[in-house]
Parts: structure tokens; C-alpha cells; sequence
């Protein structure tokens, strides 16, 4: 991902010096003098004003070179950083994030995605009298702010939330949007939790590698890795509530993709969202997890995987067919989801 800098200068000023003369008939300039004028005392080295001017150009530069010193001090996150000094941070003011960091020795590798992102994923399960749901989601504030998708909490009498260190909350559905299949839920008395840094879907590209953090199957903290395989893809879900309660959830949430469905019926209430899709490996239980660039951004939110079935009626796991809801999509929600949304 590319950070864009723009400084400004100070515009230089022309000095202009006039030397009246007395008047001298029809106009005429006066004679030479008869001696030389006596010289003048020596220019300095540099005009007195220049180093006013030399400190205002330097400015933006040390301003940049600090940051800089900055970013390589902390790693690949401190791009979110470097946005919020110029003014453009990706996040805006209403997302509220502190971000995540990933080491300087080991930024662009899984590994090092992994270590720095993973805190901030967490395992969610959503019950009610219909049934239960396992999910995931992302922590996008320090006091407990959570994204996942609609799908995992919807119709839920209770929420429980259990983070990457065994900790275990109970939450509140605080807004939903079934129109993109996502929710906001809030931990009940959090602080002090490691928020993710939300990156710029708009800036991934077909090829960008990718790694993906969820609970499949109930196995909290599981992480895969590919790359963005398509971008813009419509893909249509289920927004029945008692439906998506009633599928079994290692099957997969129904979902339609190039005119199929697949994991069951999505039925005839279901919406449409433009989604990236991955080859990361996803299963059940990732849905509303996280899908991540190599910088530790949120890039995506996994909603949606393709489980083929075998004769049996067991799931025969991934085939590198998952789609995430774009993290612009997400920050552009924010508010409506914070102000309570369709909940």
C-alpha cells in the first residue's frame, strides 16, 4: 500500500530596490562621481533573512524524516500513523481505532501478520430458542467495539464473546445493516483491548497477498494465508433471520455466486453486496473474521466460502473460494451501525 505525501512551502518573495536620484535636468541620470564611493561592507555568507526561509522549506522535510524514524521504529503499522499527522488517516475520527503493528523483522510475512493482528480476532457465539451460531469478529476500539457479520448474530437472545487470550465477555448488538451483512456488537465492560488498524480496500489489487484470521470450527485464532483472486464480485446472502438460524452452521451460511447457490437455500428474503474473493483458505466459523494485507491492515470482512459436500452429507472443507465484504464498505457503515442500524 502506498502513503501520499503532499508538503507545502513558503512562496518566495522578490525584493525589489529603487535608488531615487535628485533632479538632474531633462531627466538625465547624474554624472559618475569623481572617486569611487567607498565599497560597501561585505555581503555575509548568507542574507539575513535566508535562514527564516531555509527553516520554513526544511519544515515539511524534518517533519516527514521524523516520521519516518518514526515508522521504522514501529513497524509496518505506522502507516496509519503517518496518515493521522498529514490528516488523512484511513480510519477517519468515527472508526476510533489504535491500530495494529507489525514488526520490522518480520513485516510482509504470515508470521509477522499473525503475531501483530491476531489479539484483535476474536470467537463469537450467538444463541437463541432456533439454534446456535459460531462466528468470529474484529475489535476496532480499546473498550470493546466488535464488527462481524450479520448473519452470525442475527435473531440471538445472547452473545459471547471469547478473545485470543481465553477471556470471555458477554455482548450487546448495538446496530445491524442485513443489507450488508453486518452488525456491531459491544463487550460489556472491556478496556485496554488491542484494536485493529482498518486499512483501504480501494487500494487492493488482484495478486495482493493476503492472510485470513478466524475460529473455524470453533478453533479460535486459526490463521491462513493466499492472495485476492477477484475484486467487485456480487455475491448474494440470506437476510431471513430464522433461515440463517436454522442451517447447520458446518455446512456454511447459504450464499449465491454466479447464479448458483451454494451451502443450501438462501431462500427469497437475501441481499446483494460487492465482495473481494480470496483463495485463503475459509471455513465455517470464519465468518466475520478478519482478511488482512501484509501491512497487519483490515483489508475485508470474511462473510462467505464455497464447502462442497461430499455423497454423505459431510463438508469436504475449503476449495479456495471465499469472499469478504471490502473494509471501505465497513468504515463507510460505521455510523449508522453505531447509531443502532436495523437492530
Amino acid at each position: 500500500m502506498t502513503d501520499h505525501y503532499r508538503n507545502s512551502g513558503d512562496e518566495g518573495t522578490q525584493h525589489t530596490h529603487q535608488y531615487p536620484y535628485a533632479g538632474f535636468g531633462d531627466g538625465a541620470y547624474p554624472p559618475p562621481p569623481p572617486h569611487a564611493p567607498a565599497p560597501a561592507a561585505p555581503v555575509p555568507a548568507a542574507p539575513a533573512n535566508a535562514p527564516a526561509h531555509a527553516a520554513r522549506a526544511k519544515r515539511p522535510v524534518a517533519m516527514i524524516a521524523a516520521v519516518a524514524i518514526i515508522a521504522a521504529a514501529v513497524g509496518g503499522g505506522a502507516a496509519t500513523l503517518v496518515e493521522r499527522f498529514a490528516g488523512g488517516g484511513s480510519t477517519g475520527g468515527a472508526a476510533g481505532v489504535d491500530g495494529t503493528t507489525v514488526s520490522q523483522s518480520s513485516k510482509g510475512t504470515v508470521a509477522g501478520v499473525a503475531q501483530a493482528v491476531s489479539p484483535s480476532i476474536v470467537e463469537i457465539n450467538a444463541s437463541s430458542t432456533s439454534g446456535e451460531s459460531t462466528g468470529s469478529g474484529v475489535i476496532i476500539t480499546r473498550d470493546g467495539e466488535i464488527v462481524t457479520n450479520n448473519h452470525v448474530i442475527a435473531g440471538a437472545d445472547t452473545v459471547k464473546v471469547r478473545l485470543s487470550d481465553g477471556k470471555t465477555y458477554t455482548a450487546d448488538v448495538v446496530g445491524t445493516d442485513p443489507d450488508k451483512d453486518l452488525a456491531l456488537i459491544k463487550l460489556r465492560s472491556a478496556s485496554g483491548l488491542k484494536a485493529a488498524a482498518l486499512g483501504d480496500s480501494g487500494r487492493v489489487e488482484v495478486g495482493d497477498e493476503v492472510v485470513a484470521i478466524g475460529s473455524p470450527e470453533g478453533l479460535t485464532g486459526t490463521v491462513t494465508s493466499g492472495i485476492i483472486s477477484a475484486l467487485d464480485r456480487d455475491v448474494t446472502v440470506a437476510k431471513d433471520e430464522g433461515r440463517q438460524r436454522q442451517q447447520d452452521p458446518r455446512q456454511g451460511w447459504p450464499f449465491e455466486f454466479g447464479g448458483q447457490e451454494f451451502n443450501g437455500d438462501t431462500g427469497d428474503s437475501k441481499t446483494t453486496y460487492k465482495a473481494i474473493q480470496t483463495d485463503a483458505s475459509l471455513n465455517p466459523g470464519n465468518s466475520g473474521g478478519a482478511l488482512i494485507n501484509m501491512n497487519g491492515e483490515i483489508i475485508g470482512i470474511n462473510s462467505a466460502m464455497y464447502s462442497p459436500s461430499s455423497s454423505g452429507g459431510s463438508t469436504a472443507g475449503s476449495v479456495g473460494l471465499g469472499f469478504a465484504i471490502p473494509i471501505d464498505t465497513v468504515k463507510a457503515d460505521l455510523d449508522s451501525l453505531r447509531s443502532g442500524g436495523e437492530n
